[in-house]
């Protein structure tokens, strides 16, 4: 009865990005959205490392891998997917058994235990496939200057010998110096052992059947953005310039900014999962997927770093600063609002932009609702990685004839508290805008849709009527 009600309740639900990597069970998550009866989903940078690492790419399997041993969430892949760990946890046990990890200790979410003997494999793990990830980072930036990723190259910027790094006309301690797999003359070169790891790691990423499925729907209901009875939906951000102008990014030797560069890059990496074009291009599509997730320009992604190196290896925090986009400065200026929602061809008097990938500080003060109303942030952080940084646990827009709604969740511990206690998940609702006039079904995408469709059975009628077209026979 209950989600009868849901179902009727809910005409359609939108996701603004991000259901991978930093809670468990995203292919639960993955599971309940196959089957709901409308959803659709604007790709988040987690996401799309997901995507590229079904795809075969070596560098976002190993992103993914990382990510899932930083946050000892190895779970969703070895019981969720079916992948094989076991290859990456010998390859571990083998090279880095005698070093404690220290700057690879997994982070844990308050509710999973693990032994002090799990806890140093998961650390070992986690190193293990960072270096190799630093590795497979060097191939993809050398075939593409484009990208301009050049000063995230830092294995041989390191002196081995005395322990430091040069990096930003500086020369910084780092906090770690085994390094069983790296040669100094060489230090990009892949080891023999290292190869047949990622060929293993590859092997089972592209033939889980369940994580195929999962991405497939990813590709069939998701999009980079999504215009919506005229609301403009997308996690990330529309990379801007200092002047808060459309920036250009170059995609097969050609510029594109705004909308064009939206729909280019969605154009490209679709090419990369479906396996239906030529070795060079898949190459190139799936590198686009790496570069969304990390990309300096990247609209999924917005900061000019991921300072992931400088996190394990530097103490000084002046280097894991990560600088956004300055579309993050200009999100609360109506005028750049606006601007953005002409480029997407929506009217700026009865639009707004969803917009997601940042959490909003709300204990700090901070507001989801930016320029005037024009944009809203709906990140709140479902994740319990970040609700104490949030103060909540999320938010959800709701759209309906009324105008729009913003309900704010606060943390729920667990469904075992909820039945003893009888409490459920307390939220608050903030009425954004209310209309005089209801929104009908007529008003919306779906109406104009029907419209249409009506007025083709209408034309079909006169057809038959008039005998331009015949009668099926039985």
């Amino acid at each position: 009865m209950c989600n009868l009600i849901q179902r009727l309740v809910i005409d359609r639900l939108h996701i603004i990005g991000d259901i991978f990597d930093r809670g468990p069970g995203a292919d639960i998550i993955m599971d309940t959205l196959v089957n709901y009866h409308s959803v659709d989903i604007q790709w988040g940078n987690h996401d799309i490392i997901w995507m590229g690492a079904a795809s075969g790419s070596e560098v976002c399997i190993a992103n993914v891998v990382r990510i899932c041993t930083r946050y000892a969430n190895l779970d969703t892949i070895e019981n969720g997917y079916g992948i094989n760990i076991l290859p990456l946890a010998t390859f571990a046990m083998e090279f880095y058994k005698n070093d404690p990890c220290e700057n690879f200790l997994p982070k844990f979410d308050g509710e999973s235990s693990y032994s002090l003997k799990e806890i140093k494999l998961i650390s070992e793990m986690h190193k293990a496939i960072a270096i190799i990830q630093f590795k497979l980072e060097k191939k993809i930036i050398s075939r593409h200057p484009e990208f301009n990723m050049d000063k995230r190259l830092f294995l041989d910027k390191i002196n081995y010998k005395e322990g430091y790094i040069n990096i930003l006309d500086k020369s910084y301690k780092i906090t770690d110096t085994n390094f069983p797999t790296i040669d100094p003359e060489d230090p990009y070169k892949l080891i023999p052992e290292e190869i047949e790891l990622m060929e293993k790691l590859k092997f089972s990423f592209i033939n889980s059947e369940k994580l195929n499925k999962h991405v497939r729907f990813l590709f069939s209901n998701g999009s980079l953005y999504l215009n919506f009875n005229s609301n403009l939906l997308y996690h990330g951000c529309i990379p801007l310039d200092k002047d808060g102008n459309f920036k250009k990014v170059k995609l097969h030797g050609k510029e594109y900014s705004g909308k064009a560069l939206l729909d280019n890059l969605e154009l490209i990496i679709r090419k990369g999962f479906l396996h239906m074009h030529n070795s060079s291009e898949r190459q190139y599509a799936m590198d686009i997927m790496w570069y969304l997730w990390t990309g300096p320009l990247s609209p999924l992604f917005g900061k000019e770093k991921m300072a992931t190196f400088e996190r394990y290896f530097i103490k000084d925090k002046e280097t894991h600063y990560e600088k956004k986009d300055p579309y993050y400065d200009f999100r609360d200026n109506e005028e750049i609002c606006n601007k953005i929602l002409i480029e997407f061809g929506l009217s700026p008097e009865e639009s707004h932009i969803i917009n997601g990938h940042v959490p909003v500080e709300k204990k700090n003060g901070e507001s989801p609702i930016k320029a005037n109303g024009k944009l809203m942030v709906i990140d709140g952080g479902f994740s319990r990685a970040y609700q104490c940084k949030t103060g909540i646990a999320g938010y959800t827009l709701i759209y309906n004839s009324f105008g729009l709604q913003l309900i704010s969740h606060q943390p729920f511990e667990s469904t075992e508290m909820a039945i003893k206690e009888e409490t459920d998940i307390l939220s608050t609702k903030l009425v954004l805008e209310h209309v005089t006039a209801r929104k009908r079904v007529a008003d919306t995408d779906i109406g104009i849709t029907l419209h249409q469709q009506l007025d083709d059975l209408k034309m079909l009628l006169i057809a038959y009527r008039k005998g331009l077209i015949k009668e099926k026979s039985k």
